[in-house]
């Protein structure tokens, strides 16, 4: 198979940081562009006692995937889970209807519990309440806490479901490492605006959730 070349003057590829080698718009030529995937850090906010934590500015159509990492979240209160919530009123209302699903697997310092099982307990089904990331055994002790992530995918849609996907682990409160999975969907075609983070019941005591936008 004979290969075509290129015309020198059709080659525009100036090399640039975080970028790659890509055909142009005519397809008759190569240009240096975005590569993609790369993290764009649009806010952070580290708790300190607070009642929740939520993103009310930055969530638009810039981005078509969000990304929310937590490092550390930290209960005031023993045995309590880390929840979020969304909103399409810029944080007025933490209502959207949400159909989810959730599992995990657990093993205790012992070594001689385990466990992967689906938990309905933790998952909705076309609820306006707030979504389980960590269930409601987080504990409280100073060295215990919850980190993971949350992915946001097109937010501001306004022709499809808004999808997420999530994985967090965290120390239970018996000394037990936990990992979960959730996913699902927020059920409106609204543009979601804002996002909310919170626990079961009492205040975040510490921790730092910061949101990125992917290019």
């Amino acid at each position: 198979m004979a290969l075509n070349k290129l015309k020198f003057n059709s080659i525009n590829v100036t090399p640039a940081a975080s970028e790659a080698i890509r055909f142009n718009s005519s397809a008759n030529g190569l240009e240096t562009a975005s590569a993609g995937g790369s993290l764009v850090k649009i806010a952070s906010t580290t708790a300190s006692s607070s009642a929740s934590v939520s993103f009310t500015s930055g969530i638009t159509s810039t981005y078509k995937e969000y990304i929310f990492f937590f490092n550390n979240i930290h209960p005031q209160t023993d045995d309590v889970g880390f929840m979020f919530n969304l909103s399409i009123d810029s944080g007025s209302n933490y209502n959207v209807t949400k159909t989810t699903t959730y599992f995990n697997a657990f093993h205790n310092e012992g070594g001689n519990t385990t466990s992967l099982q689906y938990s309905d307990s933790y998952d909705l089904a076309q609820s306006t309440g707030n979504q389980y990331l960590a269930n409601d055994s987080v504990g409280d002790d100073s060295d215990q806490c919850a980190s993971g992530f949350l992915h946001l995918f097109n937010p501001s849609s306004t022709t499809f479901v808004k999808h997420f996907i999530a994985r967090v682990n965290h120390t239970h409160e018996a000394q037990f490492t936990v990992d979960q999975y959730i996913a699902g969907y927020g059920n409106t075609t609204s543009a979601i605006d804002a996002v909310r983070f919170s626990m079961e019941s009492g205040n975040i005591d510490s921790g730092t959730i910061t949101m990125y936008g992917v290019l």
